[in-house]
């Protein structure tokens, strides 16, 4: 690209007047509204305890970047929008940026690319690299932030378990390809509480959908019940997670379940009359017709016991769509339809969440060792829990409560200011003509309170 030295670009005149543009303004910055970002991690404590779950090697004395503003610059990147280290090359001397970073000295760079990029290539035994994280302290602060969130301990919580993929594009570590998905990927788990992320660990994609789960959901529930030792916890997943393995823990530790059930010829021929009333009545209204079972099922092989399955006869105008659900919740607790579209067609909701995991970049594993596109995929998962709190602990009751992650990064932070700093104040100047400034009145009352 051409290196361009031009000062002033001159545009097509209004009216009588001529327009001219410039990189003149000095600090000017486009993330306004980040300091709502800083004030909400003041709340939860999220990137002090973060640095404890690293180990940094290196000679205190020549250290010019400390991992908390590493890990502080890197997140509030993602979170604000700048998903490559290289746009840390600009970045580091943005002032604004340094608050965030916590950078005593304003006027010193931040971390480079290369300095970034030694970070998250964590673990490695090379000169350069003498960071490294402990994944379990990660896993711990991420349902700590998620315990810490509620004044009192709910009677029952429901996790949602889901595997996603994630493409590849070169020759990353145990690269596979995908039938399902057509590709070449990953298969990473998530598992959230509502809109709370818990989980996340990075898979390959040879493997089944619920491969790992009974050993993430097993550490996940023990952590719960030491805070929660009375809480009903209930797992709720599609078909790719009803596994014997997964269901037989769940009833040898009183957890209880709610999976998705592969539909297969012997199911059908159960449901056959209602099936065939559903159908009398789509004919009859012309509008499509549901009708719910529920019957005691066991797999000829698979399965070591019969369980609770919950079937929904469905006939629509493209013909039949039977669905069908297995559980270990009893009938006297949800009857058969409002277990299956209450409770079960809730979990939708979590394929919103996962959506936003990619708008903060849970995509761009490119490093040549799992270990390190980990790490990437927790710096999304906790810059989403750093933007989920901001939603949950500030927006609730406003027009954007429900807003996705990219609506409020495009809302809410992208606000031009300009950056003022004298010896006792850092003063942001931002557009007057901001939309939306009763929001973000609102917001920061409710962060400072």
């Amino acid at each position: 690209m051409t290196e361009c030295n031009q000062a002033t670009f001159r545009f097509a005149a209004h009216f009588s007047r001529r327009v001219e543009a410039g990189f003149t303004a000095g600090q000017v910055s486009s993330d306004g509204g980040a300091l709502l970002l800083r004030q909400v991690d003041g709340r939860i404590r999220l990137l002090d305890r973060l640095t404890g779950c690293f180990s940094d090697g290196r000679d205190p004395e020549r250290i010019e970047h400390p991992v908390g503003e590493m890990l502080a610059q890197r997140i509030y990147g993602l979170a604000l929008g700048y998903e490559d280290l290289n746009d840390h090359e600009q970045l580091r001397s943005d002032p604004l940026m340094a608050v965030l970073s916590g950078k005593p000295d304003l006027e010193e760079p931040l971390a480079g690319k290369s300095t970034l990029n030694r970070l998250e290539l964590s673990g490695r035994t090379l000169r350069y690299h003498k960071i490294s994280y402990s994944a379990e302290a990660i896993d711990q602060l991420l349902v700590d932030i998620y315990l810490e969130s509620q004044a009192t301990a709910p009677q029952r919580m429901v996790l949602d378990l889901d595997a996603t993929d994630v493409p590849i594009y070169g020759h990353q570590p145990q690269r596979f390809f995908h039938g399902y998905y057509d590709s070449y990927c990953y298969l990473p788990l998530y598992i959230f509480a509502g809109d709370q992320l818990l989980r996340v660990r990075l898979r390959p994609s040879n493997q089944d959908a619920s491969a790992g789960a009974v050993e993430e959901v097993r550490c996940l529930v023990e952590q719960i019940r030491r805070r929660w030792p009375k809480v009903n916890i209930v797992l709720r997943a599609d078909s790719g997670f009803c596994r014997e393995a997964l269901m037989g823990w769940c009833e040898a530790h009183q957890v209880d379940y709610l999976f998705g059930l592969q539909r297969n010829q012997r199911l059908c021929r159960i449901i056959g009359a209602q099936m065939h009333q559903a159908y009398l009545q789509h004919q009859t209204t012309g509008k499509a017709a549901r009708l719910f079972a529920e019957f005691e099922y066991r797999t000829h092989k698979s399965w070591s016991r019969a369980r609770r399955v919950i079937a929904k006869a469905e006939y629509l105008d493209k013909g039949q769509n039977p669905r069908f659900v297995v559980t270990s919740l009893p009938a006297e607790q949800w009857l058969a339809q409002d277990l299956y579209e209450k409770l079960y067609c809730a979990r939708g909701e979590m394929e919103n969440r996962i959506k936003e995991q990619m708008c903060l970049f849970a995509d761009r594993l490119s490093t040549d060792e799992m270990k390190g596109n980990q790490l990437r995929l927790y710096f999304s998962a906790l810059a989403y829990t750093l933007v989920e709190a901001l939603r949950r602990l500030a927006l609730k009751g406003t027009e954007w409560a429900e807003a996705q992650v990219d609506t409020i990064r495009l809302k809410l932070f992208k606000i031009g200011a300009i950056v003022r700093i004298s010896v006792r104040r850092i003063v942001l100047q931002m557009s007057s003509a901001y939309p939306w400034k009763h929001l973000y009145a609102h917001t920061f009352q409710v962060l400072r309170c």
